[in-house]
């Protein structure tokens, strides 16, 4: 591999590239026939990187052409009447913000040159193929590709083509940007046995980049084993078990991305969503797929889709574990069903000078029968009347009548019909029912029966029983409680695809919530099984699986860190026999060790030199996070806002005058950020209500930082860590 950096007017003498002649020739990615570049023509340079910034130069021009083009089509006489012209207008004018053109984004990354086996007619080497590959396809007036979309097959190679196996590639160019400027190019000849091989210098600068702002795109830098993640298909469902660092979070929104390019038409009809652990880690995320192009994609907390009822209660650790225990999915359907009644009297139907009898007997055998199927409370409730009507019409067509299906229809809409469902299947509301059950002793007794034990159901109970659904203090566990109801009653609708992150600490019953919303599609679920802080925290990805309800799913590993540094991860990873025993250790591909202390002071001297600690850091280019146990956060923010040293809250955008963001322990898993001080582990720990919990939460604090790491400490360090 050779770098060859250039600054303008400046041009050192390494190897130059494969073709010496004038610029590139892009090919139809169809036919693979050569077309000229625009541009190309005017320019008699040598110099590699003035032809690569011409082409750059020439695809921004083509971009902003596609972009005027939607902007100019007259859609007046096109449309039957007014609801289709509203909607190809919103469809006009979510492609024409798909099309913008990012001044600061680089339009192309790379580049590969493909060999075909044939011999030029003008100077008797192979021909290549060259495709730029970038974040969108970008043709130009002929509709010949300038771009190729990184999701494009053809775009692939650039990601998974190796010496072992180079798939066609002769060369695979990568290139540099400095504030949205081509600077520099890098080179790696695939098929080349003189060339030595050396790691990346442009996909290292690139992962270090100093991370100011919300999560950014790895578009450029996804690596093999990312990338068959990615690009997995939509039919089943992949987990991914990612230790800190290792770009699961990025893998995901890339997969979602990805299945949008490749089954779009599928896709814009089911839907697509994002779930995330908290507001702020989606707000972190929020600009990873618009600069993919992706701007249909709705995001979405585990709270944010149980919202039937404002949740403004907590559960102690103890309730809200067996609020999320899986059993309790048995509870509520014994809950939902506890009011069907058999029957004990027949129905009566009177139609003109008739009347037709349905015994109890025969009613009792609809019951059962609707109860044996199983379905939804709601379904077979609507399905009931429907069959008294069936048995009425068929005594009619005994006795000589030929009774057709609006006969049908009118007979189960009869008053008789509509009183004697009532009476053996009564309407059920999800809400008052999961307020029952929590608020009676004796029925949640009877629901309860051999699943949970006394001691459980007291855990449960409300000490003072609400009087209303409206006056009830909800907890975010009551609130999926409810939402197993509602899906008991009536069917939740299912969506294409759902990617849920952080899922490690998501409760079997949350699980249950998720695989409600993806029961006819796939999902992808990312997490860390050493990152579990909640007192349910998943134990295998196999139950996990099970529970979202799809067993058997593939489960892939990530070890492979490009965030983290070495010694930081390596630091870390000392907690992992405590946390999580049965992972591997996670290694990292960066050759910068990062900055790394752990420094001790005195109880009396911790805050300021937190603060010391802090400046320092923003003495460096980046962002830095002060991560520090919930209850200490009030002290700390005192003592920045004393020292002059403004500072935001998690999920905050930082700006070049203010960098520092003060993160609870509770709110940074998901979080990154260039230097991280670390105040009093030992608090982290203590914040917890188990020392295990504790741990992983430390865990999680300590490998948030991509370049330096500080921690600082009055208290003894966990044994693991001295």
């Amino acid at each position: 591999m050779v770098l060859l950096a250039f600054v303008s007017g400046q041009r050192p003498a390494p190897r130059a590239p494969a073709r010496a002649g004038p610029g590139p020739a892009e090919p139809c990615p169809t036919c693979r026939r050569r077309q000229p570049v625009p541009g190309e023509q005017s320019l008699t340079t040598d110099n590699p990187l003035d032809r690569e910034r011409a082409h750059l130069a020439a695809s921004r021009t083509a971009l902003r052409a596609m972009r005027a083009d939607v902007e100019a089509l007259d859609i007046k006489d096109v449309t039957a009447n007014w609801v289709n012209a509203e909607v190809l207008q919103a469809e006009i004018d979510t492609r024409i913000k798909a099309l913008a053109d990012l001044a600061h984004t680089p339009l192309f990354f790379g580049r590969l040159d493909y060999l075909d086996g044939t011999k030029d007619d003008a100077d008797g080497e192979e021909a290549e193929h060259r495709f730029y590959i970038g974040r969108r396809h970008v043709h130009d007036a002929d509709g010949d590709p300038m771009v190729i979309d990184w999701r494009a097959p053809v775009s692939q190679p650039f990601y998974r083509a190796s010496r072992k196996d180079p798939q066609d590639v002769a060369l695979r160019r990568r290139f540099g940007y400095t504030a949205g400027d081509l600077t520099a190019y890098e080179d790696e000849h695939l098929t080349d046995p003189r060339e030595a091989q050396t790691s990346s210098k442009l996909l290292q600068q690139e992962i270090e980049r100093p991370r100011v702002g919300p999560m950014r795109d790895i578009v450029a830098t996804i690596q093999p084993e990312q990338d068959e993640i990615v690009r997995a298909g939509i039919g089943g469902t992949v987990c991914v078990q990612g230790a800190p660092g290792t770009g699961k979070t990025a893998v995901g929104l890339h997969r979602v991305a990805y299945l949008l390019y490749a089954h779009r038409e599928r896709l814009a009809r089911t839907g697509t969503l994002v779930i995330g652990p908290n507001a702020s880690f989606l707000h972190y995320i929020e600009q990873v797929l618009p600069a993919l192009g992706e701007l249909s994609v709705k995001q979405a907390t585990v709270d944010d889709l149980v919202a039937h009822v404002p949740v403004r209660g907590t559960d102690s650790a103890a309730a809200a574990g067996v609020k999320g225990d899986a059993r309790m999915a048995e509870v509520l359907r014994r809950a939902v069903r506890s009011g069907i009644r058999m029957p004990t009297e027949p129905v009566v139907v009177v139609r003109g000078s008739r009347r037709w009898r349905v015994p109890a007997y025969a009613l009792e055998e609809l019951v059962r029968e609707l109860m044996d199927r199983d379905i939804r409370y709601g379904a077979a409730r609507e399905a009931l009347p429907q069959r008294i009507a069936h048995a009425v019409l068929v005594q009619m067509e005994a006795a000589g009548e030929a009774p057709d299906d609006r006969v049908q229809d009118a007979v189960a809409r009869n008053a008789a019909v509509k009183a004697a469902v009532k009476e053996v299947w009564p309407p059920v509301d999800p809400a008052k029912t999961v307020l029952r059950l929590l608020s009676e002793p004796e029925f949640l007794a009877r629901c309860a029966e051999g699943l949970l034990t006394e001691e459980e159901q007291k855990e449960i109970l409300w000490a003072k029983p609400a009087r209303g659904v409206a006056s009830a203090k909800w907890s975010a566990a009551d609130a999926v409680l409810i939402d197993e109801a509602h899906d008991l009653v009536q069917r939740t609708g299912s969506l294409g695809h759902v990617v849920v992150d952080e899922a490690q600490d998501l409760s079997p019953m949350q699980y249950r919530a998720v695989g409600r919303r993806c029961s006819t599609g796939s999902a992808t679920v990312l997490g860390d099984l050493a990152q579990g802080t909640t007192p349910w925290a998943t134990a295998t990805w196999e139950e996990a699986l099970t529970h979202l309800g799809k067993p058997g799913s593939r489960v892939e590993e990530l070890t492979q860190g490009f965030r983290v540094p070495l010694e930081v991860i390596a630091y870390a990873s000392r907690l992992l026999p405590a946390i999580a025993p049965g992972l591997t250790e996670a290694t990292s591909v960066r050759d910068n060790p990062g900055a790394f202390s752990v420094t001790q002071v005195p109880a009396d001297g911790l805050t300021a030199a937190v603060v010391t600690a802090c400046r320092e850091a923003l003495d460096r280019e980046g962002s830095t996070g002060l991560i520090s146990a919930d209850a200490r956060i009030p002290v700390l923010a005192e003592a920045l806002s004393a020292a002059g040293l403004p500072c935001l809250s998690p999920g905050e955008e930082t700006t070049p005058d203010v960098r520092l963001t003060l993160v609870p322990a509770s709110l940074a898993k998901g979080l990154e950020y260039d230097y991280v001080v670390l105040d009093e582990p030992a608090a982290v720990v203590d914040g917890e209500p188990d020392e295990r919990t504790g741990l992983r939460r430390l865990y999680v604090s300590l490998t948030r930082a991509v370049s330096g790491l500080a921690v600082l400490h009055s208290a003894p360090l966990p044994e693991a860590l001295r």
